[in-house]
């Protein structure tokens, strides 16, 4: 079976480009709740790429990413960090396993985290990415506060995605492209699950294939976070000066 190299689908990227892609990408998705939502990229040194506050990010550019260190403060950029920081800041002091953390208000995950469960997986679309995910339905207000943010991270444990009841959704993984693939899962599960509990039936995925969705980490899927990025790109070439090159 023929696999095409990964840099034969989409240009080399820097890790602000990805960063980039990956916001704009994810807006796309329904992760689009004007100015909220945040997202950071460890890169290994004790400094965290981030999507800076004031800004869509539908409207992002590599140039606007800023670069935190873990008590919040810009060590490089022009932006304000946005003020729920101290969410990803508890997240990546507590979990070195995590590279890419992806918080934000898309509706039908936050119609399932205010309703406190967890939907059910109806097909293999939304199982896509696997890990495991839990809801957190302790809300002793806003995550811009350190106190409220490390016990989310505490409640959150070992767990992949979470529901934040009464707010949002956090996708946590080990790369951009996972991150990408566990966050669009996780917005199609919710919305089919409220289409089909709609209807009042439905039977959810069960037995080897649910095993094997649930257990995959997002990085096997060579081609699908490519394709996204070229559509980003084709509305957009202007991201990635590299890729209107021949």
């Amino acid at each position: 079976m023929f696999t095409p190299r990964a840099d034969r689908l989409m240009p080399e990227l820097t890790p602000e480009e990805e960063l980039v892609l990956l916001a704009r990408t994810l807006w796309s998705e329904g992760y689009d709740d004007h100015i909220a939502g945040h997202i950071t990229y460890a890169l290994g040194d004790g400094t965290l790429l981030c999507t800076p506050w004031y800004l869509l990010w539908s409207e992002l550019r590599p140039e606007h990413v800023i670069r935190i260190d873990l008590d919040g403060g810009v060590v490089e950029g022009e932006w304000p960090a946005p003020l729920g920081i101290p969410l990803h800041l508890e997240l990546h002091r507590a979990r070195h396993d995590v590279a890419v953390a992806v918080h934000n208000h898309p509706r039908f995950g936050t119609v399932w985290a205010d309703a406190g469960r967890v939907p059910p997986v109806y097909d293999q679309s939304s199982a896509l990415g696997g890990g495991e995910l839990v809801v957190v339905d302790e809300y002793d207000g806003a995550v811009n506060l350190a106190s409220n943010a490390a016990a989310v991270v505490a409640a959150i444990g070992d767990a992949d995605l979470a529901l934040l009841a009464h707010h949002g959704v956090f996708v946590l993984a080990g790369s951009i492209r996972a991150a990408h693939q566990r966050a669009v899962a996780l917005e199609h599960r919710c919305r089919t699950a409220w289409h089909v509990e709609a209807l009042g039936t439905g039977t959810p995925l069960t037995g080897p294939a649910a095993a094997m969705f649930r257990n995959s980490d997002g990085e096997g899927f060579v081609g699908f976070w490519e394709a996204m990025v070229r559509a980003e790109l084709a509305r957009d070439p202007t991201l990635v000066p590299r890729s209107m090159q021949g």
